[in-house]
């Protein structure tokens, strides 16, 4: 149940950590959690097994409905709750429109080797990740497809930052998503005989609606500024595009990753 006592300022130990948690990739890595905030994400958090160690409700922009929802989705179980004055709150939520609901969880980690591989998986790859907004909407579109797994190789940005969450609208938590080097993803695909396809504006690719997605697959992304690097891209066995008709010859990565997805869950109906 909420704490007794609203929390009412801003230089409350537990308000100053949220600020430092939502900030610093540095600081949710040594405690090991993160921040979501969001009846929906949280919801869909919970699903997906996450274990939520403490919740921060503002009454004001949370309403009784939404909060008897969070009471018996949580139950009496280890969550602690707090409850937050609206100018509090308002000093930690990151995101337009709070619905008054924000949670620190306990994020999973994963390797390649504790990937549970189907017979013929289908790996989402993104090398250099930097913006939250393109991983979380590459995220959406990965728990949309059932992809397997979303593989970050040498992410410059925290897997579970903030706003990759919110981005992803809790598809975080609900796609297996592991962050390792280029040389470890190399040699683990090739372990799996995994077939690896870069998309890349190349002379010598081809059209994505030509190859065959049906078997063990890692769709491989590049960066929106610089696209792969040359070593990852040599090292993929495919080379492919999607062959643009007007004056851009590029489009946003997560829209593209949509695209490549998506040909290869049509190819496996």
């Amino acid at each position: 149940m909420p704490a007794p006592d609203p929390i009412t300022s801003p230089q409350n130990p537990r308000i100053k950590n949220l600020l430092k948690l939502q900030q610093k990739s540095s600081e949710r890595r040594a405690q090991g959690l993160t921040i979501v905030e969001g009846h929906r994400e949280l919801t869909i958090a919970h699903g997906a097994g996450v274990r939520i160690t403490a919740l921060f409700v503002c009454p004001e922009l949370a309403g009784e409905t939404q909060l008897r929802e969070l009471r018996g989705l949580l139950g009496s179980g280890t969550t602690e709750w707090f409850e937050v004055s609206k100018a509090v709150f308002e000093k930690v939520a990151y995101r337009e429109g709070s619905d008054g609901v924000l949670a620190l969880v306990q994020p999973p980690r994963r390797t390649l080797e504790s990937l549970p591989l189907p017979a013929a998986p289908l790996l989402l790859v993104l090398e250099s990740v930097e913006k939250p907004g393109n991983l979380g909407a590459i995220l959406r579109t990965a728990d949309a497809a059932q992809a397997t797994a979303v593989i970050v190789c040498d992410p410059r940005t925290d897997l579970y930052n903030p706003n990759a969450i919110r981005s992803s609208i809790g598809c975080s938590f609900t796609v297996p998503t592991v962050a390792t080097t280029r040389a470890e993803l190399l040699a683990w695909c090739q372990q799996h005989n995994i077939q690896t396809y870069a998309a890349a504006l190349t002379d010598h690719a081809v059209p994505y609606t030509t190859c065959d997605f049906r078997g063990p697959t890692a769709l491989v992304m590049g960066t929106e500024a610089d696209g792969l690097t040359p070593e990852l891209m040599q090292a993929c066995d495919h080379t492919i595009i999607i062959p643009m008709r007007g004056a851009i010859d590029s489009l946003n990565v997560s829209t593209a990753t949509a695209i490549l997805t998506f040909e290869a869950v049509r190819q496996r109906q």
